[in-house]
């Protein structure tokens, strides 16, 4: 520069001022036009034409600042409100908004969800239809939207710390596709009323103990719906309630700052040197962006005039975020009145032109399904005197629908076959509704999980292999020696938990690894299930195989909302774009006391339809399960037998290859007479009581499911049940849990009644609680005793 002539600096100076000027007009026409289709989003579900809105006018501002500093291979995790940073960061389009509150199903149109969240839910692509991981360190990476208030926070705490485990643990260098030495920033947005969640305050907590590269930027306009901030949050301000967890000097924590939401030079200044200072060196900061307006209330639900009083209402008009930066861009001689005015009136002709193309391309298809529908039934209507006006009357009223949905054909096409009756004639009918139904299941009831090659139902049975010399070990044992064997041959697979690192978790299963395999990738974690969920999804999100251990099942509660709310429903909330292959790993049945022994299996299989639930009777097969769902892309949870740690078991030759099939039962005991059905530690007692029967003269087939989800898939339970013509569910949970679950596969989806001889029957769990000590384990779980009755009593039937 010092070599530049005069007239050559004052020509950079002039591109440099031009480029500014320009990039400045260009956040300013982002901010516009985001504002405008948040106008005529509201407008559209007035009109009836979208079911429900929810926007982020009021965070335009903010936003456009934010977005200039997400670089690629940075991740967001955010919520409804940040259509401008999607806008701004160019991965979606006002188009794709308009085609997401319309629910259109078509991924071309809505390429975010395919129509399966409301607007402002977007994702951009993670893993391509192969199910490889695509190359993240070089895209812009936005993880799914989430609506239940804090929901982004747990996972955005592992997106954060995949970027120290990426520059830390050498092991993951190699990965150049998936990072770039760590140097990624997570980018978290939150609601201020949200900050009141406990899901808030225990990821800031984690992040300022494990100084991770976590940027969370508060949206504070004020309230949480209608209830005002003072009723929120202590101090009325969640940067001066979080003031404990400011990092100083030679200390952990947190950076704090404090922005005006409608100061658009301000946050490009504070925004900048804080993301770098995040980038370099980890350390997490909380932007608490104040004065943040919302000009049409919470939602379309209703109008913020009913709570907010008409000072506030005035104030939000005089500090509108886009009324200051046009005023600010003026004051300082960037654009002319005129020329800002112009940029609004086109982007106002933009943003209608974007609703109206989105429209036609959700509505074609209807109107063509409408179109042949109506004329099918109008030919069956002609064919049919007897029914003629009847049908007419059906085709005309879908005919006359302005604005018909898929569901408005499939109803009236329902209707028209129950009208016509059995009549050969209707078969062209039938065979057009059949085609929209297997059409209608693929936009909206598929990718609940990964449908690709990399399905863990793809991996083929590998049988476990005993040497002569094979040694028998305890249950613990066999364990630690598969996740030595697992962490030397996958350098992706991390694990952590409470007492998982240093002691090797509770029952050893990990002990001495850390010393082996490195604190990077072995790792104590505090007490906080929720986060410790949290943190594993996000590094499954960013290619990682992480192994989150959840102590007890017990206390999976902790942690249910996000494995049940964010990653349970994942594949299919975007069509199968986004996957996190976390691997939970637990423990439970039958041990000591109201907390150690618990087995709510039924809780877990309703709530976490999108995961694998894996329930191994012993170590091995527990291994065995691991290696599948490493080899495949879905998420799971693995719950081991508690008293079976100090059992004895063969160690296989081939702990490292061998592989247990997913739904696939095994019959571990043939029989005669009956069917006993049940799974993990169960068995032992199921064992117990066959044996006894057997000396009695009643032979019991028993089938051990290995998974709940999935479930039987090749129907082998009914393969038995044929046989024996009784069967029999054990089950540890709560009356009605899993043994409920069982009971309606095989009865009902497998038609298990058409081969009963007897009634079938089930022994459970009691209501409450398992109570403390041997004979409150004994009391309140199924018992040798209890089996026993309930098969001779199947047999004098």
């Amino acid at each position: 520069m010092e070599n530049l002539s005069p007239n050559e600096l004052l020509a950079h100076e002039k591109l440099s001022f031009d480029k500014f000027r320009d990039e400045v007009l260009n956040d300013y026409r982002l901010a516009f036009e985001s504002r405008e289709a948040s106008l005529l989003g509201r407008k559209e579900v007035l009109t009836g034409k979208a079911k429900f809105g929810i926007f982020g006018d009021g965070k335009e501002v903010p936003q456009v600042a934010l977005a200039k500093f997400f670089k690629p291979g940075d991740f967001y995790s955010g919520y409804y409100r940040d259509q401008t940073f999607a806008f701004a960061t160019g991965v979606a389009t006002i188009e794709e908004f308009f085609s997401q509150l319309y629910a259109d199903p078509d991924s071309n149109n809505d390429p975010h969800s395919s129509g399966r969240q409301m607007n402002s839910h977007f994702a951009t692509p993670f893993i391509n239809s192969e199910g490889e991981f695509l190359n993240l360190a070089d895209k812009k990476n936005l993880t799914a939207g989430l609506a239940p208030t804090a929901g982004q926070m747990p996972r955005a705490l592992g997106l954060a710390y995949a970027s120290k485990a990426f520059r830390e643990v050498e092991e993951l260098k190699q990965f150049k596709d998936l990072s770039n030495n760590g140097n990624e920033v997570c980018f978290c947005t939150i609601g201020d009323a949200s900050t009141s969640e406990g899901h808030f305050w225990e990821t800031v907590n984690a992040a300022g103990v494990l100084q991770i590269p976590l940027a969370i930027f508060v949206w504070d306009d004020g309230y949480g719906i209608s209830v005002p901030k003072q009723f929120q949050t202590t101090k009325g301000s969640i940067s001066d309630a979080i003031e404990g967890f400011k990092k100083k000097e030679n200390t952990n924590g947190i950076d704090i700052y404090k922005v005006k939401g409608w100061d658009y030079a301000g946050m490009c200044e504070v925004f900048e040197a804080a993301i770098q200072k995040i980038r370099l060196t980890h350390v997490p900061a909380l932007f608490h962006v104040e004065e943040v307006t919302q000009p049409q209330g919470h939602s379309t639900s209703g109008s913020h005039e009913r709570y907010k009083p008409p000072e506030r209402l005035e104030w939000e008009r005089e500090w509108d975020g886009i009324k200051m930066m046009k005023a600010w861009i003026i004051d300082n001689e960037l654009s002319s009145e005129e020329e800002l005015d112009d940029i609004e009136t086109k982007a106002k002709e933009f943003i209608r032109e974007s609703k109206i193309s989105a429209w036609e391309k959700y509505n074609k298809p209807v109107k063509e399904q409408v179109n042949k529908a109506v004329d099918l039934i109008n030919e069956l209507a002609n064919a049919l005197p007897d029914h003629e006006e009847k049908l007419h009357g059906l085709a005309s009223e879908l005919s006359s629908n302005r604005e018909p949905n898929r569901k408005d054909v499939i109803q009236i096409l329902h209707q028209s076959i129950l009208k016509a009756g059995d009549d050969h004639i209707v078969s062209s009918l039938k065979k057009y509704y059949q085609e929209l139904l297997q059409e209608n299941k693929a936009l909206y009831n598929s990718h609940l999980y990964h449908e690709g090659p990399k399905s863990p139902l793809n991996v083929e049975e590998v049988e476990p292999v005993y040497d002569e010399d094979s040694p028998t070990l305890n249950g613990y044992e066999i364990l630690n020696k598969y996740f030595d064997e697992l962490f030397s041959s996958n350098p992706k697979v991390l694990a952590f938990g409470e007492d998982v690192g240093k002691i090797g978790d509770v029952n050893q299963g990990f002990a001495g690894l850390q010393y082996k395999h490195g604190a990077g990738r072995i790792f104590d974690t505090g007490i906080r299930e929720l986060t410790i969920i949290g943190q594993g999804i996000g590094m499954a999100f960013r290619g990682l195989r992480p192994i989150a251990e959840i102590q007890y099942i017990d206390y999976l509660l902790y942690g249910l909302q996000p494995l049940s709310d964010d990653l349970a429903t994942l594949q299919y909330r975007t069509a199968g774009r986004q996957t996190a292959p976390l691997i939970v790993r637990s423990r439970g049945h039958r041990l000591e006391g109201i907390w150690h022994s618990g087995s709510p299996m039924g809780m877990i299989i309703n709530s976490l339809r999108g995961l694998h639930v894996c329930v191994p009777r012993n170590m091995v097969q527990a291994a065995g399960m691991y290696n599948t769902l490493l080899q495949g892309l879905d998420p799971a949870i693995v719950i081991e037998c508690l008293n079976g740690y100090r059992l004895k078991e063969k160690l296989p030759s081939n702990i490292l290859g061998y592989t247990v099939p997913l739904g696939v039962p095994e019959v571990i005991k043939e029989g005669e007479h009956v069917t006993i059905v049940s799974y993990g530690s169960t068995l032992r007692i199921v064992f117990d009581a066959v044996q006894v029967l057997d000396e009695i003269g009643i032979s019991c087939e028993i089938v051990d499911v290995q998974t709940l989800l999935p479930f039987d898939i090749h129907h082998k339970i009914l393969d038995s049940l044929k046989k024996t013509n009784r069967i029999l569910f054990v089950d540890e949970d709560v009356p009605a849990g899993a043994a409920g679950y069982m009971f309606n596969k095989v009865m009902e989806e497998q038609g298990g009644y058409k081969w009963l001889d007897v009634a079938p029957r089930t022994v459970t769990g009691e209501a409450h609680r398992p109570a403390y000590a041997s004979d409150g384990d004994y009391f309140s779980k199924p018992n040798v005793e209890e089996i026993i009755d309930a098969v001779r009593e199947m047999m004098k039937e």
